[in-house]
C-alpha cells in the first residue's frame, strides 16, 4: 500500500521499537526518506512540553508530507516506579505521570502531526499501544495506571480516526500491539514470557499487517501478527 518514494516519520525513534522502525524504513527501497524525532534529536521533542511538540511538528513539516507516521513513544516504568500489582500501590502522582506520558503527550502528537500526512493517499498514522490497554482483554487486573493510560490513548486515537475519516476516508489510524519485545522497557517484566521478540521481528510483522489494512471509519487495533484486538 505504501507507494514508491514515500516519506516516513518515526516519533520516539531512540527506543527499541522506534529504532527498529527507522531501520526498516531505511532498508526499504521504496522509502525516499525517514525523519526521526525524540528527546535527543534536533529538533528535540518532550512529551511533557506541549510547546516542544508544536515546534517539532513545524520543523519537520517541510520534510513531508508523510505517507506513514509512527508514534513509538510511551513508558511502562516512570520515575523508577513500575506498574502497580495492587490498587493499594496506586498513587495520584504516578497515575498523573502515566497519563501525561502515555495519553496527553501522544494526544498532542496526534493534534500536531496528523495534518502532516499525505492527503488523498492511503496514509497511515500508527500509534504504539499495548494489549493491556484493551478493556475487553483484561483478565488479570492490576497495572492500573499503565492500563488506564493506554486505554485512554486508544480512545483518543479512535476519536481522531472518526473525525479525520470525514475528510480523508482513505487514511488508516492504527493502535499497535508489538508483542513482548526485548528492550529496556520490557526487561523487568519478561521473565516467563514464552515468546520474547527481537524488535526488528516485531516491526516486520507490524509493517506487513499495516500494509494490508483497509481504510475504515474508526481505528484498527492489531498485533504484530496482524490479528485484531478487541478494544
Amino acid at each position: 500500500m505504501l507507494k514508491q518514494n514515500y516519506q516516513a516519520l518515526v516519533i520516539g525513534s531512540t527506543g527499541a521499537i522506534g529504532q527498529a522502525f527507522v531501520d526498516y524504513f531505511r532498508a526499504d527501497p521504496r522509502c525516499a526518506g525517514v525523519q526521526e524525532l525524540a528527546r535527543t534529536t534536533q529538533p528535540g521533542l518532550d512529551l511533557l512540553d506541549p510547546k516542544s511538540i508544536h515546534a517539532a511538528a513545524q520543523a519537520v513539516a517541510r520534510q513531508g508530507p508523510f505517507q506513514i507516521i509512527v508514534d513509538a513513544t510511551g513508558a511502562l516504568t516512570i520515575d523508577g516506579q513500575g506498574p502497580e500489582k495492587s490498587i493499594k500501590a496506586l498513587t495520584a502522582e504516578h497515575f498523573t505521570r502515566a497519563l501525561q506520558v502515555n495519553t496527553i503527550g501522544p494526544a498532542l502528537l496526534l493534534k500536531h502531526f496528523v495534518p502532516l500526512l499525505a492527503a488523498e493517499q492511503r496514509s497511515i498514522y500508527a500509534k504504539l499501544s499495548a494489549r493491556v490497554g484493551s478493556i475487553s482483554d483484561n483478565r488479570l487486573g492490576g497495572w492500573y495506571s499503565y492500563r488506564a493510560s493506554k486505554a485512554a490513548m486508544n480512545m483518543v486515537l479512535q476519536s481522531a480516526a472518526l473525525e479525520w475519516h470525514r475528510r480523508q476516508p482513505g487514511w488508516r489510524f492504527v493502535a499497535l500491539q508489538p508483542g513482548t519485545v526485548r528492550s529496556r522497557l520490557s526487561e523487568p517484566f519478561s521473565a516467563g514470557v514464552p515468546l520474547l521478540l527481537e524488535p526488528e521481528v516485531s516491526v516486520v510483522g507490524l509493517m506487513r499487517a499495516l500494509e494490508k489494512l483497509q481504510a475504515q471509519a474508526g481505528a484498527h487495533f492489531i498485533d504484530h501478527q496482524g490479528q485484531t484486538i478487541g478494544w
